[in-house]
């Protein structure tokens, strides 16, 4: 029966990753990381700063890219987190409100209901997506995570955090070149990611090989 299940599990991640046209190539002798593991994708910084709800993100993103040093990109990143973030009415805000203290409650399973119903009344809200993208993606639900994480760049391409995190569960699940493309695309729109530059070059060597 536990074989039985395993493999239904891996089947049904594998159709969702081939729906939505990232199939990998499962790796079988990986198993998932133990559930309770306090693993997350990319997310906001905890302090952000107060922006204005129609301040243009063409020009921030321009501006990302075009930042002289470290200490100005994540001023700009800041900027951008903070503008996704903003809710779009007072329920979403209540709602998020009380998934975040359920997930400080470690009450990973109402939070996620929470967001639910946050998805459903405003499923233009990409931050709603996006941490339910990470709470699936902490209980190892890499099927679902990756669902919410489509829905977030279908509404914004340019979202680093959602690119980044595609990136990690590619490379978790043994899908090493579309990991590479993911993060790839991370850093076209925010080349001061950390972290992600040193992944680019490790799975470049990987996958592409070295220069000679």
């Amino acid at each position: 029966m536990a074989v039985r299940f395993l493999f239904a599990r891996t089947l049904c991640l594998a159709l969702v990753l081939a729906t939505a046209g990232l199939a990998p190539a499962l790796a079988q002798n990986d198993p998932p990381a133990a559930p309770g593991n306090q693993k997350k994708l990319p997310e906001a910084p905890a302090k952000l700063p107060k922006v204005d709800r129609t301040k243009n993100l063409d020009f921030l993103f321009g501006a990302l890219k075009a930042a002289p040093d470290e200490a100005s990109a994540k001023h700009v990143e800041a900027r951008i987190w903070a503008i996704w973030i903003q809710t779009p009415s007072d329920t979403a805000a209540l709602l998020m409100a009380r998934a975040k203290t359920a997930v400080d409650a470690k009450k990973i399973e109402v939070a996620i209901k929470l967001l639910d119903s946050v998805v459903k009344l405003r499923p233009d809200y990409i931050e709603a997506w996006n941490r339910r993208a990470t709470l699936y993606y902490m209980q190892n639900d890499y099927g679902r995570s990756l669902a919410d994480i489509r829905e977030v760049l279908i509404r914004e391409p340019r979202h680093f955090g959602a690119l980044a995190g595609l990136g990690m569960i590619m490379q978790e699940v043994g899908d090493e070149k579309r990991a590479l493309e993911a993060y790839r695309k991370a850093l076209a729109v925010n080349p001061h990611l950390e972290k992600i530059p040193d992944q680019v070059k490790a799975l470049t060597e990987k996958v592409e090989g070295r220069d000679i």
